[in-house]
C-alpha cells in the first residue's frame, strides 16, 4: 500500500460508521503496546515508516521497530514492540515533544527541563550517532517542535515553542544556532505544525492560532477560533494541524471543541465536538480523508472529511486508553496510528486485512 491507496482502502468500510449498530464494521486492534513507568507524552514515526520514537515522563527515549501488519487478525494478541534503542535520563525532565526532520536524519526532543536536544540519526544503523546538541534558549517547558526545510540552502530549520516568554524560536540545524525569536502569543505555545515549506501555524493558551511565514519573518495572520455557538468566545488551543493542500486548518481546544477553518477564504467552516474533554492532538490521515483526534476523555476519534464540511461530520471512536490520551500519530503510508497516554503506554493500532 503506497500513496493515497492506503487511505482509500478504508473508503468502503467506513461507510458503516453511520450505522452505529453494525457490528461488522472494521475495528482497529492494538498491535503492540509499549509500557513505561510514567505517562507517555509523545511518539513520532520516522518518515520512512519503519521505526518510531517514543518519549516519556520517565525521561526515557526509545526507538521502536514498526512491525509487519500482514498477519494481524481481529483476535490479535497485543505484544510488546521491539525496542531498537533506549536511553534513560535523556532529559533532566519529562520528554514533552519530539520531531523528525523531513529527511529523517535528525530528531529533536523538548522537555520541561526547558531544553531542546538535537540528535543525528543513522537510518542504516537505526541508532543515534555523534554528539547531541543541547539548545537552551527557552525559559519554560518546551511544548512542541516541528521542522521546516529551508529551500534556499536545503538546511533543516527547527521551530520550537512552549511556556515561559511564549516566544517561538527558529534554529538552523546546520549550525545549531537559534537565529529568530518570534513574538506575538500572549500565552504558552502548545502546538506547532508546518506546511508548504516556509509556513507554519501555532496554537496557544491565549486562544489564538497564528500563521507564520519565514520569508516575511513574522506573523501573517491570527485567528481566534470561536468554540461556543453564537458568541466569539474562544478556548485555549491545545492542537493545530493543516491538511496537505494547505487549505484547511483544524484546531483542537481545551473545551473539547474542534474548529475547521478555511485558510484561503479566511473564515471558519464549522465547530464540532468529537470528544467530551480537552482535545490534545489532531492529525489528518495520509490521504487527508480522515481526521484523528485524541482527547482527555481517554479516546481516539476518527472523523470523516469526505463529504460537505459544513454539514455534521460522521465520527467514530477507534481506540481507547484507560487514562487521558495525549497524542495520536498516523503512519506515513499505512492506515495505522500510534497513541500515547497518561496510562503509561504507547500503542500501535491497525485494521486487520479485510
Amino acid at each position: 500500500m503506497h500513496g493515497t491507496h492506503a487511505g482509500d482502502r478504508l473508503h468502503a468500510p467506513l461507510v458503516y460508521v453511520h450505522k452505529q449498530s453494525d457490528q461488522n464494521r472494521p475495528r482497529f486492534v492494538a498491535v503492540t503496546t509499549l509500557e513505561d513507568v510514567q505517562a507517555v507524552r509523545c511518539a513520532e514515526f520516522h518518515p520512512n515508516g519503519r521505526i518510531y520514537a517514543v518519549g516519556s515522563n520517565s525521561k526515557t527515549f526509545r526507538i521502536c521497530e514498526y512491525p509487519s501488519l500482514s498477519e494481524i487478525r481481529e483476535d490479535h494478541s497485543t505484544y510488546q514492540p521491539t525496542v531498537l534503542f533506549k536511553r534513560t535520563k535523556h532529559h533532566k525532565g519529562s520528554i514533552y515533544c519530539m520531531a523528525w526532520s523531513p529527511a529523517g536524519d535528525l530528531i529533536a526532543t523538548g522537555s520541561n527541563d526547558k531544553t531542546v536536544k538535537l540528535m543525528r540519526f543513522s537510518e542504516s544503523q537505526k541508532q543515534l550517532e555523534g554528539q547531541e546538541i543541547e539548545l537552551t534558549m527557552h525559559d519554560g517547558t518546551v511544548r512542541d517542535l516541528c521542522f521546516l526545510e529551508d529551500s534556499s540552502n536545503k538546511s533543516s530549520l527547527l521551530i520550537s515553542g512552549g511556556a515561559g516568554d511564549c516566544k517561538i524560536y527558529v534554529t538552523d540545524c546546520e549550525t545549531s544556532t537559534p537565529f529568530q525569536a518570534l513574538s506575538g502569543h500572549g500565552g504558552h505555545v502548545l502546538s506547532l505544525y508546518n506546511w508548504g515549506g516556509v509556513m507554519f501555524v501555532s496554537g496557544s493558551q491565549d486562544k489564538t492560532v497564528r500563521f507564520w511565514d519565514l520569508r516575511t519573518r513574522g506573523c501573517v495572520n491570527m485567528v481566534t477560533p470561536a468554540t461556543s455557538p453564537g458568541s466569539r468566545q474562544g478556548s485555549p488551543v491545545a492542537a493545530v494541524c493543516v491538511d496537505p493542500s494547505g487549505r484547511l486548518l483544524v484546531s483542537g481546544h481545551e473545551d473539547s471543541s474542534c474548529v475547521l477553518y478555511d485558510i484561503r477564504g479566511n473564515r471558519p467552516i464549522q465547530c464540532f465536538k468529537p470528544h467530551s474533554a480537552d482535545v490534545r492532538s489532531i492529525r489528518f490521515s495520509p490521504s487527508a480523508y480522515y481526521l484523528l483526534t485524541a482527547g482527555y476523555d481517554n479516546k481516539l476519534v476518527l472523523t470523516d472529511l469526505q463529504g460537505d464540511l459544513t454539514m455534521p461530520l460522521p465520527s467514530v471512536v477507534v481506540a481507547q486508553h484507560t487514562d487521558k490520551v495525549i497524542s495520536g500519530r498516523w503512519h506515513p503510508v499505512d492506515f495505522s496510528f500510534l497513541s500515547t497516554s497518561a496510562d503509561k503506554t504507547a500503542t500501535l493500532w491497525a485494521l486487520p486485512p479485510i
